[in-house]
C-alpha cells in the first residue's frame, strides 16, 4: 500500500497469528510483564510494537563476509541489534542479509522477540538509596570465550563496563554498575551476547519476599526511562556499519581517500620563475 505520491509505504494493518497476538490485539493482555509472563511463545514483534510503544534501537556490529564464487565475489553482512526501553525491557537479534538496509531491520525484529524483564534493585551495600538504578547483586553470563560479569555499583559510579555493554545495560534500565569481563572481549558479537545473557541469568531468577525487600528489587517497568523519548520513524543509533565500528570495513576499492590528493611531484609542471632583467653596460 502506498502513502501517496513520494511518500513512505504504509505498513499493512497488523492481523494476529498466534494465540499470545490474538489475546494482545484484543486487549485481554495490556502489557509485556503479562505477556512474558503468560508462558506463550513470542513469535511476532508487532506484539512488542504495541506493548513498548517508543523502543529505542542500536547497531552494535555490522561484519561484512566476502565469498568467492565463479561469477564472482559475494558480499554478506551480519547485524547485530539491541533494543530496548530504557525501563527494565531489553532485547538482543543478530540477522544475517545481502543488504545492510534489510538486514537491520531483520535484526531488530528479532531482537524484539527475544526481549526480557530485566531485574533491577540497589544492591550495593555503599548505597542504601532504595531506588533500583543497579543490579541487585551479581551476575555472570558466558558467550564463547567471553565471560561478563555485573556487580552492584552506588549512585553516582556510572557504568563502569566495556563500550559493547554500556548501551545493553542502558537500554535494560540500568544506570550504575561495576564490569569485569575475560576472554577474547574485541569479539563484538560474543562480547554483547555475553553481556546479554548476564541480564537474562537475573531475569531467570527467584528471589524470597525478604530479600526483595532489602534490596528495592523491581522486576520490569517502573514507569520511568532513563533515555530520551524517540522521535517517530527515526532509529535510535548506529554505532556499527560499513566503515563504522563495526568489523564491516573493506579494504582496497575506490573511496579510501578524498579526491585530489595524490603522492607529490605527480602534479602538472610548473613554470620557471621570470628573470630579473639583467643590468646592460
Amino acid at each position: 500500500m502506498g502513502g501517496g505520491p513520494g511518500g513512505p509505504p504504509v505498513a499493512p494493518p497488523w492481523v494476529p497469528k498466534t494465540e499470545l497476538g490474538r489475546k494482545v490485539s484484543s486487549g485481554e493482555i495490556a502489557t509485556m510483564s503479562e505477556a512474558l509472563a503468560s508462558g506463550l511463545p513470542l513469535r511476532e514483534s508487532p506484539i512488542v510494537d504495541k506493548l513498548l510503544p517508543g523502543l529505542h534501537d542500536e547497531v552494535l556490529d555490522v561484519n561484512m563476509v566476502q565469498r568467492m564464487t565463479d561469477s564472482g565475489r559475494r558480499f554478506k553482512f551480519a547485524v547485530t541489534v539491541v533494543v530496548g526501553n530504557g525501563d527494565g525491557f531489553v532485547g538482543l537479534g543478530r540477522a544475517k542479509g545481502r543488504e545492510v538496509g534489510p538486514t537491520i531491520r531483520r535484526a531488530i525484529d528479532r531482537a524484539k522477540l527475544e526481549i526480557i524483564e530485566v531485574l533491577r534493585g540497589c544492591g550495593s551495600w555503599e548505597c542504601g538509596c532504595g531506588r533500583a538504578h543497579t543490579v541487585p547483586f551479581m551476575a555472570r553470563g558466558r558467550s564463547g570465550s567471553v565471560v561478563a560479569s555485573f556487580r552492584p555499583a552506588p549512585r553516582g559510579v556510572g557504568l563502569a563496563v566495556g563500550d559493547v555493554a554500556k548501551p545493553i545495560l542502558r537500554f535494560a534500565g540500568i544506570t550504575d554498575a561495576w564490569g569485569y569481563t575475560d576472554g577474547h572481549t574485541k569479539t563484538t558479537v560474543n562480547y554483547a551476547q555475553a553481556a546479554f545473557a548476564t541480564l537474562v541469568a537475573l531475569s531467570d531468577l527467584k528471589l524470597t519476599p525478604e530479600d526483595t525487600l532489602r534490596l528495592k528489587v523491581v522486576r520490569g517497568g517502573i514507569g520511568t526511562s532513563i533515555l530520551p523519548p524517540k522521535e517517530e520513524g527515526a532509529m535510535s543509533g548506529r554505532r556499527g556499519g560499513p566503515g563504522g565500528r563495526g568489523r564491516g570495513r573493506g579494504r582496497g576499492g575506490p573511496g579510501r581517500g578524498p579526491p585530489g590528493r595524490g603522492p607529490p611531484g605527480r602534479g602538472p609542471p610548473r613554470a620557471p620563475p621570470p628573470r630579473p632583467p639583467s643590468g646592460g653596460a
